[in-house]
């Protein structure tokens, strides 16, 4: 794929309000009409979606998205729109050596394809938006400190022993403040758990974990929870970025304090089916503001 498509409004005032703006429906079907295009002439059926990020709770058409998921064109099509709207939940779609679809600002859309693909839409046009051609591929995903322990059987099994005392387990399915669950974990429930995590998954496990509200915890990513943690899963709040005071907090209800740091102790990646561990997490407790390249 060597090829850049950029696709973005040609409306300023859609560019500004996005979805709010009068506009916006024109720019959105004349938006689907090129990504069907593109999708058409690439020969794809379906797309990966990798790098999710949900700061929302998922919408019902898009309940179960996780990365590794394949996705039919049209649902691909709704999450492009959905992304360019300013809604989410975000992605990356991708078909390996085909197509690749990215969201960029100001309802912009990105699609990196082959030079092919390129000369037959060449006269493509739109009265929406505005399609701009470039020579570019895609940039390799760079990851600060991934990784690499493979949530396998020696895995459960530590984590099984470990649940003999206060053990809490958290699987970070996508990125954002609703891409994860939480878990008690006990002697009992180990292999269920086992069972619900989602290929891809980052699980974290911290075993008797400080829990106290802190106010040194509200500068930095953490999660809360309602007391009493009885095993299996909890309800939960995640403040990504902290929060400004402890009354904040416990205002909703939320008890409990744990720094989202410490689930960087102990961290595997779920593989796939296959056994392979496809995904790509920087390890939480290994700030990527310490990164050389920041």
């Amino acid at each position: 794929m060597s090829k850049e498509l950029i696709i973005s409004p040609r409306s300023e005032r859609v560019r500004e309000a996005l979805a709010d703006a009068g506009a916006w429906s024109l720019y959105a079907a004349d938006l689907r009409q090129v990504l069907g295009a593109v999708i058409e002439k690439s020969g794809v059926d379906f797309l990966e979606v990798g790098e999710l990020l949900v700061s929302e709770p998922l919408p019902g058409r898009h309940l179960g998205l996780y990365n590794g998921t394949e996705v039919p064109f049209p649902q691909a099509i709704d999450l492009v729109e959905g992304m360019a709207a300013g809604r989410g939940p975000y992605c990356q779609l991708s078909t390996p050596g085909r197509l690749q679809i990215e969201s960029g600002w100001d309802g912009a859309v990105h699609l990196y394809t082959t030079r092919a693909v390129a000369a037959d839409l060449a006269g493509l046009h739109c009265q929406g938006v505005v399609l701009e051609w470039r020579d570019a591929a895609p940039e390799p995903t760079a990851t600060w400190k991934p990784v690499g322990v493979v949530a396998d059987e020696s895995f459960w099994e530590s984590v099984a022993k470990a649940s003999e005392r206060f053990t809490l387990l958290c699987e970070r399915w996508a990125y954002g403040a609703y891409g994860c669950r939480w878990f008690r974990v006990t002697r009992e429930n180990v292999e269920e758990l086992a069972r619900l995590m989602r290929p891809r998954s980052l699980v974290g496990v911290a075993t008797d974990p400080e829990l106290q509200p802190r106010p040194e915890l509200l500068e930095d990513d953490f999660t809360a929870f309602v007391a009493p943690l009885l095993p299996g899963e909890l309800v939960h709040r995640s403040y990504p970025g902290g929060a400004d005071t402890l009354s904040e907090v416990k205002g909703d209800g939320f008890s409990i304090m744990l720094a989202d740091r410490v689930m960087g102790d102990w961290c595997a990646v779920v593989p796939d089916l296959d056994g392979m561990n496809r995904a790509q997490w920087e390890n939480p407790g290994e700030p990527y503001s310490d990164s050389p390249h920041t």
